[in-house]
């Protein structure tokens, strides 16, 4: 991951304290923003990370809600002086919807991703060639080098040392779908087992004889954060939904999750299932 913190992440970081902060002294953001003599629209925006914060606004909101830390008002100012600029995903915008651009925002600065899609590999942790069957099974896009060079540059991040702690439910038809055949899966294959093996992420997979459950058509992932709730981003017909704020739906998908990880095989049986798979996808 790159040395220098996303903007993103700055927010996100302003976002939570200060909310905990505001909180802590008893204020509503009817009032907070009534004491410091701004409009409700900015303190709401502020505290969506959804724009970045100058210092000397910074400073205000702190004073106004008594946070007097010396190391806590140094790290938050150093966090508004880095929340300008843009995001990462910048150079793709022309491929990133306003709806996915704010989820990629919550997956920056997320400590955890917990996720599951019934029918093929997560993208987070697509191999290449993976990633271009895909794409290629659709209609013609002439856009799609750049959709898959975003999703490399997304899986980079995820899957770095410092990025959040990953884990999957692999569903059984994922791992058996021929995408782009034999070869192709036998890579994809190998990606997750070195994932796996390497503490990169935790990979748990769903076998056929796990039966229903609630996620069969529905491919959903958590975010989670240190000091703040989770984020749901859900895929499905109707299209992609990031939610935070319906906390019922949230939890309800923290329960699948739940199931899904109860349903689903042993860290060491998927590594059993995933030699298997390797050794089929050799031999066909």
């Amino acid at each position: 991951m790159p040395s220098t913190v996303d903007p993103t992440l700055n927010r996100r970081k302003l976002r939570t304290s200060l909310k905990v902060a505001r909180e802590k002294r008893g204020l509503t953001q009817r009032e907070a923003a009534a004491q410091l003599e701004w409009s409700l629209s900015k303190l709401i925006r502020i505290e969506a990370g959804a724009v970045s914060l100058s210092v000397t606004d910074l400073r205000a909101m702190l004073l106004a809600y008594a946070v007097e830390d010396e190391d806590l008002v140094a790290e938050l100012e150093e966090a508004a002086r880095g929340s300008k600029g843009q995001a990462w995903w910048s150079e793709y915008n022309d491929v990133i919807s306003q709806p996915f651009a704010q989820y990629l925002g919550y997956e920056t600065a997320a400590n955890s991703l917990r996720g599951y899609h019934p029918s093929i590999i997560p993208g987070h942790l697509q191999t290449s060639d993976y990633m271009t069957a895909v794409f290629e099974a659709g209609q013609p896009d002439p856009r799609a080098r750049q959709r898959i060079d975003l999703r490399m540059a997304r899986q980079e991040r995820v899957l770095d040392q410092d990025g959040p702690k990953v884990e999957m439910v692999l569903d059984e038809a994922a791992l058996r779908r021929q995408v782009g055949g034999p070869s192709t899966m036998r890579r994809q294959i190998s990606y997750l087992k070195d994932l796996a093996v390497n503490g990169r992420a935790t990979l748990l997979a769903l076998p056929f004889t796990a039966g229903a459950h609630d996620s069969m058509t529905t491919s959903f992932f958590l975010l989670g954060f240190a000091y703040d709730d989770d984020v749901l981003y859900v895929e499905g017909p109707g299209g992609a939904l990031t939610n935070r704020d319906d906390t019922e739906l949230v939890a309800r998908y923290q329960e699948c999750f739940e199931e899904l990880r109860v349903k689903a095989l042993t860290e060491e049986a998927t590594i059993t299932m995933f030699d298997d798979l390797i050794e089929h996808y050799h031999r066909n």
